[in-house]
């Protein structure tokens, strides 16, 4: 299992954990902030009037409105991202993650409305009458490079097949494995349940839901988005103002560690300034899609009769997604001042490492060690042999890391027993036993650090029901939303016969993730969206002046339809 994992992060560090990649990202959404002249700002009211029906006309073509277009978006997006992803974040870089995760939602709100456009404008309608769109599309049509002696160079087919291609495992690596992962670990956490089957119930559920398609789809994640929203907003709401005397503190180490980076301090062993910005900037892809192509699948089936309407729709998507839902998360994990404390949890294989030899937190020189050792810019002795345990308990035990952090009370089990007998480690790496758990104190990540959060309010250890239940609904409506990305993908390849034969395939996965390493799962995320986000970041770009032709001929014919109204200037 680890020489897989290890084998994922080597891929995902050369694509979607570069340096390059997160300036691309943000480069696009900077370029296109600057050339549509802020359109994030000055367009947002009329996006939501646009979302209310204000401007809907009779016969638009389209299978759902502009709400359910967007909440079939949204539920995409908002799931893990806006609880097991800040939480992961802020566990790998310190406060400062969260700034650069607001960062890049708010760059991606314009992306976001780009690449909608676009892809609204070349959507179209496939054998079974229903509206099929996304960059595939417009890549397919817009994309091809055309010769001085009027040959064709396929480039936009190749794109849109790579790109379609991409959708399909991502909406694996998305929006399927890493959601019931999450949903799975946070039952475990909160109620005791059997990973396995809290599976097998939901992938039953989700196979009903999909076979509906769009429109069944959308009627679902309609009624879904706003109750789950309300009920984690209420729930966040109750632990920032329970720890009312932290929220100014915590807003300046948003801040303020940026420039800085975070220090070391409790079991946080510290966060560098390029770590913060690089994990942020992740996570915030993660969280809210922009770049990534998959909102433009769902807002393709809208009705809208401008394409840029529709695209000012999807420009509230990261708004609503990162700059307020994972905000809220992010002040609920500063504020209870959970992200730096150790607590007792079972050790996942992924995340323990064995050092040779003893290294104390309380030495300054040996923590500045650790931190630069997890930072990638040292390399400390790994253990290798065999370790000696009774009844549970490790003799001359070495310094153990889990989490990012020195592992206490460390305990080892068989098969929920004491165990006595010896453990073999192999470069750190614990050679596994079947029935063989440890357990101890150390940080937490990802959605068991969040569910631990929600029990600081009034609330007390009721707040984490909060967390399993908006985890559950989060979780599960986007891996609804991402099927239907999926099936789209399938069908611009291979017509709509294949669709069905992928869907089987994705509940069948979707219950094997269930009980799956949750470290690999994220890995594998990563690399998914930056196989999709890559094609489509070139595509938009290569069209940045169509685009802006389509801004200033919506707003003409906007003025005309509704002449004495004021409209933003270009």
């Amino acid at each position: 299992m680890n020489e897989l994992n290890n084998f994922l992060s080597l891929i995902d560090g050369y694509i979607g954990g570069s340096q390059w990649f997160v300036f691309l990202l943000l480069g696009t959404g900077l370029f296109f902030t600057i050339y549509l002249k802020f359109p994030q700002f000055r367009y947002l009211h009329h996006s939501i009037r646009i979302v209310r029906g204000k401007f809907d006309r009779q016969g638009d073509q389209g299978d759902t409105s502009h709400f359910q277009a967007l909440t079939t978006a949204l539920s995409g997006t908002v799931g893990t991202g806006n609880i097991a992803g800040v939480a992961l974040a802020i566990h790998l870089g310190g406060p400062a993650a969260l700034f650069w995760m607001l960062v890049t939602a708010a760059l991606g709100m314009t992306t976001k409305f780009v690449e909608v456009t676009l892809s609204h404008k070349y959507r179209e309608q496939v054998e079974d009458g229903s509206i099929a769109g996304g960059p595939m599309y417009y890549m397919h049509k817009r994309l091809n490079i055309r010769l001085k002696n009027k040959k064709v160079l396929k480039t936009g087919q190749v794109l849109g097949v790579i790109f379609a291609v991409a959708t399909i495992f991502s909406s694996f690596g998305t929006g399927n494995l890493p959601q019931i992962n999450s949903i799975s670990n946070s039952m475990f956490e909160t109620f005791g349940l059997n990973r396995m089957l809290t599976g097998a119930v939901l992938a039953v559920l989700l196979a009903l839901v999909i076979l509906g398609g769009i429109k069944r789809i959308a009627k679902v994640t309609s009624r879904l988005v706003p109750i789950m929203a309300i009920i984690y907003f209420l729930g966040a709401m109750a632990v920032i103002v329970y720890n009312y005397e932290n929220i100014l503190p915590s807003i300046g180490s948003i801040v303020g560690d940026v420039f800085s980076g975070t220090a070391a301090v409790g079991g946080f062993l510290g966060g560098s300034i390029a770590f913060a910005f690089n994990r942020g900037v992740n996570r915030g892809l993660f969280s809210n899609e922009a770049g990534q192509g998959s909102a433009p699948i769902a807002h393709a089936a809208a009705r809208a009769h401008e394409p840029v309407s529709e695209g000012l729709v999807a420009l509230l998507e990261p708004f609503i997604d990162t700059i307020i839902i994972c905000t809220l998360t992010g002040l609920v994990l500063l504020s209870s001042g959970v992200w730096k404390e150790k607590f007792p949890n079972q050790f996942q294989e992924t995340d323990l490492m064995v050092l040779e030899g003893q290294y104390s937190e309380s030495n300054p020189d040996e923590r500045k060690q650790l931190y630069q050792f997890l930072s990638g810019d040292i390399d400390l002795p790994l253990f290798s042999g065999s370790l000696n345990v009774s009844e549970g308990q490790i003799r001359n035990q070495p310094t153990i890391l889990h989490a990012r952090s020195v592992a206490e009370s460390v305990q080892v089990w068989f098969n929920n027993q004491p165990y006595t007998g010896t453990l073999t480690f192999k470069g750190g790496n614990l050679v596994t036993q079947p029935g063989l758990t440890l357990t101890g104190n150390s940080l937490m990540h990802s959605a068991p650090l969040t569910t631990v959060a929600f029990t600081r309010s009034w609330l007390g250890d009721y707040g984490k029901y909060i967390v399993a239940l908006g985890l559950l609904l989060f979780a599960f409506s986007t891996a609804i939303s991402w099927s239907y990305y999926g099936g789209r993908a399938v069908t611009y390849l291979f017509g709509s016969k294949g669709v069905i034969y992928y869907r089987f395939v994705y509940v069948i996965g979707f219950f094997f993730a269930s009980f799956v390493d949750t470290t690999i799962v994220w890995t594998l995320s990563g690399i998914t969206i930056a196989l999709m986000t890559i094609p489509n970041l070139v595509g938009i770009l290569s069209l940045h002046k169509e685009m802006k032709t389509e801004v200033q001929l919506f707003w003409k014919e906007w003025y005309e339809h509704f002449p004495g109204k004021k409209t933003p200037k270009m």
